[in-house]
């Protein structure tokens, strides 16, 4: 598809602040990507992101047709918690992995996504990705957004780039958190010798904060609400652990082997998240309820 502009305000400014505003629904990362690909001409010569536009100047953009992903769509019977043009909740089931990667190509969100939306998702995170703006954990449940369209889809990263979003976890961990509540601020990045987990890391980490707050103590186990500030993998894991309060299940950050038999995995759920709608400007909040195993777990607990 090509788009074409003439400057007839804005001379001085560089090429991709220049077009970020002239084509809202493209993300700057996006219109950059496309400059280094020289998809992006100035008087029919391509230039860098470095670019100031001058007054006259003729502007061409070839932006690539979006490709179909090679993803199967599936019949799947989602939870969905909301769905309007933009924007759909989904509450997603312990096991299910968010989109298809190496050793997962199917039976993934993605692939019943593909089947509900009949294509109508978002193309800013690759074929393998779409309408998909954050992620959980194949063994954590719970509310997650998906984006319909790009111009939702840019609207909702920049509400988790500064951290507007509504995020609360609910979390059951090793041992007896003593305060009522506290926060962990420490950097999260890769393991330095294990690259499949994650580690608190001062050196290469990126900034990382979590909020906790204990709704019940029992005799060796705590209940707790998290409330995160920004998004890190495995951040209420790694973070947690990092204070001696694992998840429970979790067998990568805590304990090998887990005290109750046949769980899967790290007992966390996505129970609340909270947004500013990209096309109404509205406040939403959205629930989900806890999982039947979480339940099943604190009645077990109350009794231990």
């Amino acid at each position: 598809m090509i788009r074409e502009f003439c400057v007839e305000e804005g001379a001085g400014s560089r090429i991709d602040r220049y077009l970020s505003e002239q084509v809202a629904e493209m993300s700057r990362a996006h219109l950059q990507k496309l400059l280094k690909d020289g998809g992006v001409t100035v008087n029919d010569r391509p230039v860098k992101s470095s670019y100031k536009v001058a007054e006259g100047d003729k502007i061409q953009l070839d932006i690539p047709e979006a490709v179909e992903p090679e993803i199967v769509p599936e019949e799947m019977d989602l939870d969905i918690l909301y769905e309007d043009k933009d924007i759909i909740l989904i509450n997603k089931p312990k096991g299910m992995v968010v989109h298809p990667a190496a050793g997962h190509a199917t039976g993934t969100l993605v692939n019943g996504l593909m089947a509900h939306c009949r294509g109508d998702l978002s193309g800013i995170n690759g074929v393998m990705r779409p309408g998909i703006v954050h992620r959980i954990d194949m063994d954590t449940t719970g509310v997650l957004i998906v984006c319909k369209n790009d111009q939702a889809h840019n609207a909702i990263a920049e509400q988790l780039k500064v951290h507007s979003i509504t995020r609360k976890y609910y979390a059951i961990v090793h041992g007896v958190v003593k305060e009522d509540e506290g926060t962990v601020h420490a950097p999260i990045g890769r393991h330095p010798t294990d690259r499949k987990k994650m580690s608190i890391n001062e050196k290469n980490g990126k900034d990382a904060v979590t909020h906790y707050r204990v709704l019940r103590r029992f005799r060796r186990f705590t209940y707790i609400e998290c409330q995160l500030e920004t998004g890190r993998t495995h951040k209420i894991r790694v973070h947690m652990a990092s204070i001696g309060h694992p998840l429970l299940g979790d067998h990568v950050y805590g304990p090998a082997k887990c005290p109750f038999s046949g769980l899967q995995g790290q007992t966390l759920h996505a129970g609340v998240l909270g947004i500013i709608h990209p096309t109404t400007g509205e406040y939403m909040e959205f629930q989900a309820p806890l999982p039947e195993y979480f339940e099943t777990l604190l009645k077990k607990l109350e009794q231990d």
